[in-house]
């Protein structure tokens, strides 16, 4: 199977790296890549959220799937045109993808199919989110109905700052503040049916101790040794299978990932977000355990053709990703300054380095960081304990002036099973 790989981050080298161990993948391309994946792949330089160059580079390399790892290029439509040209393609079309591109969009998918989450109210101006802001009260959510590369979400005691990131924003959908702990799950779906993958934990907060503001993650794990029994199958049926009947029923099939983002509450399960794709960093983890090929999968949702009655095989253990981020994230961003020691983090038993952030210096190749999550260092082991211990074990080799990551990734739950 030919394949190629949208995107550039550390989602995408992990789904690069999951398809080189598959068997079934003959040839391997991503688009544009980066340096990591050029070690596995051909890298083809080319915007990713452009669909006449993608469609014409998924002709010119004869691929029988494409992959889309981000989510611009799904509400550009690159799924509607490589559909066109009788590409398969994993990703939902421009309309689905909506789910992701508009917060609006997704509760109102929600409230029609009956999926628990968050009251909110939508709002385009000043007036409408005061109201909303005085309705629901402190914590403050205040969610950019757009896309915004996962730094649209403030959570805030602040009314003051609550109000003005509404403010810097065209629309917003401000929402009750859901308790209790967040779960990411991924679904496989091919229009009509799902299967789940295991569910993982982000941290979204800059700082140990979950401070500092939001990003777009700062490392994951799984499993999840704190989840309630029967939590993935709650979801499947309460969650995922309604908003896939919902979007059928709108004749707007999804086809691709659904990410659910949810919060377990104590009310019970609330969809905290949608995602139309591989959420960052949660798919480093749950790549690193899938033992069951991907590229099949992939493709038989793509084509229509996933077993609903699938449970794909996972690796015993446990996995967690801590990211270094560069100097000044998430507000301003550091780029630039050399990466050392990748060599030495990849030695480390039961370690490796995914690159995101980076880039090579044209005028003497050495590795730079190019971007504000620079790199996803992932530890596996037997238990969650020593996932962790070979993940710091290779962040402590990494170089980098001025960066700096999380020292707290999966350390409850590691403690709480020692």
């Amino acid at each position: 199977m030919r394949v190629l790989v949208l995107g550039s981050g550390g989602r995408e080298h992990a789904l690069a790296r999951a398809l080189h161990r598959d068997p079934a993948v003959t040839a391997l391309h991503c688009a544009p890549g980066n340096p990591g994946t050029a070690e596995i792949a051909d890298n083809h330089q080319l915007d990713p959220a452009d669909p006449a160059a993608v469609t014409e580079l998924a002709a010119r390399l004869r691929v029988e799937l494409v992959v889309v790892g981000p989510e611009a290029p799904l509400v550009a439509g690159v799924g509607d045109a490589l559909r066109a040209a009788g590409v398969p393609c994993f990703g939902p079309d421009r309309e689905a993808a909506r789910i992701e591109g508009s917060k609006a969009f997704a509760k109102e998918i929600m409230s029609a199919a009956g999926v628990p989450t968050a009251d909110a109210r939508v709002c385009g101006s000043r007036a409408e989110a005061e109201a909303a802001l005085d309705a629901f009260g402190p914590p403050y959510v205040v969610k950019d109905d757009g896309l915004a590369a996962g730094k649209g979400v403030v959570v805030t005691e602040d009314r003051a700052a609550a109000l003005a990131h509404a403010e810097a924003c065209e629309r917003v959908v401000i929402e009750e503040f859901l308790d209790g702990p967040e779960v990411s799950l991924f679904a496989l779906c091919d229009g009509r049916h799902a299967v789940p993958l295991p569910p993982a934990q982000d941290f979204k907060r800059a700082l140990d101790g979950d401070a500092g503001p939001n990003t777009g993650g700062m490392g994951a794990y799984t499993p999840l040794p704190w989840a309630p029994d029967g939590l993935v199958d709650e979801v499947m049926s309460t969650v995922v299978q309604p908003t896939l009947d919902e979007l059928r029923r709108r004749e707007t099939p999804y086809v691709g990932v659904l990410y659910a983002g949810l919060a377990l509450t104590s009310r019970g399960v609330r969809v905290v977000e949608f995602n139309a794709r591989f959420g960052d960093p949660e798919t480093q983890v749950v790549l690193d355990r899938l033992a069951t090929p991907i590229a099949t999968l992939l493709q038989a949702c793509a084509i229509g053709g996933l077993d609903p009655d699938l449970r794909p095989e996972w690796h015993p253990g446990a996995a967690v990703t801590v990211v270094v981020a560069a100097e000044g994230y998430p507000a301003s961003p550091t780029k630039g300054d050399e990466i050392t020691g990748l060599a030495e983090a990849d030695a480390v038993d039961g370690a490796y380095v995914l690159q995101a952030g980076t880039k090579l210096d044209m005028s003497d190749g050495r590795l730079v960081a190019s971007g504000g999550r620079v790199l996803s260092v992932v530890g596996t082991g037997a238990d969650l304990a020593q996932a962790r211990a070979a993940a710091y074990r290779a962040v402590s080799e990494i170089g980098l002036r001025g960066s700096h990551h999380r020292t707290d990734i999966a350390l409850k739950a590691a403690e709480a099973v020692s």
